[in-house]
């Protein structure tokens, strides 16, 4: 493998979405190649990694990510997770990831059912590949939210099983959590590691323009792990 190999990225495109280009610039601005995916395919190119982008998904109306989760496109994606895969979901992508099982837990309507939109300070709990190994643990990054339903629940068992396995990556500091998620969680790993949810934006932080470029450390992180990795193919059909 070339020692300078791109890492390449796959950004999965929902009808609706909208944050499906800025995940792609994105990477691009961190040095991966991203590639869109369209819902309806039955198999994922040769990627390294694989991006849930944020936004909207058609369904919503019903319970965000309901439907999208049924998408013939995510059978590929469960395939790639279950390989090892690295699959990041961000915002409506963690929602879906929820629905879809690979993930614990519910992404609820906001604490006082408003839309929130705004930068938020978060707390690095783990620093560890693929998503977060460019930081320290006890680091803060400032990177946006926007969501209406961001509320991240789990049961009192669950909760314990992902403080006592680490799995809880990103936390609001304290007092600044917007949307009344148990325990200050902002984003959550699944148990091998290799599958994460959050609901900030870290590909509207990459760029001092927009305030921040705190997301390159997430979005970096994951193209580091992605470089290192052999490209795979989510073979078969639905």
């Amino acid at each position: 493998m070339s020692e300078d190999r791109r890492a390449r990225v796959a950004v999965v495109v929902f009808p609706g979405s909208q944050d499906d280009r800025d995940a792609a610039l994105a990477l691009v601005t961190v040095g991966a190649e991203a590639t869109l995916v369209w819902h309806g395919e039955t198999e994922l190119p040769p990627v390294d990694a694989v991006i849930l982008p944020g936004g909207f998904s058609y369904g919503d109306y019903l319970r965000c990510g309901a439907i999208a989760r049924f998408s013939p496109v995510m059978r590929a994606v469960e395939r790639f997770a279950g390989d090892g895969g690295p699959v990041l979901g961000i915002c409506n992508g963690f929602q879906v990831l929820c629905e879809a099982g690979l993930l614990p837990g519910v992404l609820r309507p906001n604490r006082g059912l408003r839309f929130v939109c705004r930068d938020v300070p978060l707390r690095v709990e783990r620093a560890c590949p693929p998503f977060t190994s460019r930081c320290q643990p006890g680091q803060r990054l400032v990177i946006p939210v926007k969501h209406g339903e961001g509320c991240y629940v789990v049961d009192p068992d669950t909760l314990a099983e992902l403080e006592a396995q680490g799995q809880i990556v990103l936390r609001y500091e304290p007092g600044t959590n917007p949307n009344g998620a148990i325990a200050d969680i902002a984003g959550v790993v699944s148990a091998e590691g290799n599958v994460m949810g959050l609901m900030p934006h870290p590909e509207h932080a990459v760029d001092a323009l927009l305030g921040s470029t705190d997301g390159v450390y997430v979005l970096g992180s994951l193209a580091d792990a992605a470089t290192g990795r052999e490209a795979t193919v989510a073979a078969g059909t639905a």
